[in-house]
């Protein structure tokens, strides 16, 4: 007996030139004007990335990853009192003189933290219609049925899914999938990727950094992730990290930075565990002693001295 054929995605590498392309934020400045007073949200950013590598930027809420991501893509542009200065590079071409789609069309890609709702477009149009814009011309029929059914299988997604509205009534997961199925089959050259491991259990953050993995693999994919956690780069190994505080890049390493940032972080889930539970220990009634105070206020520096580029001001 014959066993039946699976269908498989298409995993022929894009042939390019190593680094073939190549993006540049050159002193990206993003500032807001309201009452008369401007606040700074990104501080003269300057980064380079080329095609295939793979950068990680973390850093606490507020600091200006997703608006560094979303100026990418001018989505801030439309608030009031926005202001822009600096250039964004893509193989010598300023993206910020770009069009939407012709951002697409130049192989940007962006996976938004929170996605929007379409209503009235299933998913399976909404994709087909995006490579036939993207590509200039509609994908065969038989290929792209079989690559789009591959896709969802190794995302775990159930075939159903393909005709529910884009986004309207997803689960986290469930839109965090979606944007990798889009990663996967659209076959950017570069994707910015905004807390794609948010309010993902563990089994659901393993098949999401595989399809990433893929898509890295298979298309020779650059990418920047924004994460507050270390936990997705256990399993997406970065080539460069970046610790993003107030507006600006305060320092950059490699993957053993990660490693170094979730260190502090584990030691001062401990030490505050630690404080809490003498806090509340009945037998007492009194809050944690003065050395586990001292501990706590070490660590803290220590995590400061790391997050300020490894200085004792900050």
């Amino acid at each position: 007996m014959i066993a039946p054929v699976q269908p498989k995605l298409h995993t022929d590498p894009i042939v390019r030139a190593p680094g073939s392309a190549f993006l540049k934020l050159e002193n990206v400045d993003k500032s807001f004007v309201r009452d008369g007073n401007t606040s700074h949200v990104l501080n003269d950013v300057n980064l380079t990335m080329r095609e295939g590598e793979f950068i990680s930027i973390i850093g606490h809420s507020g600091c200006g990853k997703s608006t560094l991501l979303r100026t990418l893509n001018r989505m801030n542009d439309t608030i009031p009192g926005a202001r822009l200065k600096g250039e964004v590079l893509l193989d010598g071409e300023n993206v910020l003189e770009m069009s939407v789609d012709e951002r697409a069309r130049a192989g940007l890609f962006l996976a938004m933290q929170y996605p929007v709702e379409v209503p009235g477009v299933s998913v399976a149009n909404f994709l087909r219609t995006a490579k036939t814009a993207i590509d200039g011309e509609a994908p065969k029929l038989r290929t792209w049925v079989k690559d789009f059914r591959a896709a969802m299988d190794a995302l775990k997604m159930d075939p159903a899914f393909a005709e529910r509205n884009v986004n309207e009534g997803f689960s986290g997961g469930e839109k965090k999938r979606h944007e990798v199925l889009q990663l996967e089959l659209l076959r950017p050259k570069m994707a910015f990727l905004d807390e794609t491991d948010s309010g993902l259990d563990i089994d659901a953050l393993r098949v999401v950094s595989e399809g990433v993995n893929r898509a890295k693999e298979i298309n020779d994919l650059g990418i920047v992730l924004i994460t507050h956690y270390t936990r997705i780069l256990r399993y997406i190994r970065p080539d460069h990290v970046h610790v993003f505080v107030d507006g600006r890049i305060v320092e950059q390493g490699g993957p053993e930075l990660a490693d170094r940032l979730e260190a502090v972080a584990a030691e001062l889930d401990e030490i505050m565990f630690d404080q809490l539970r003498e806090a509340s220990a009945e037998k007492t009634g009194r809050p944690a002693g003065d050395k586990r105070l001292t501990q706590a206020r070490r660590a803290v520096e220590k995590a400061a001295r790391l997050l300020h580029g490894g200085t004792e001001e900050y």
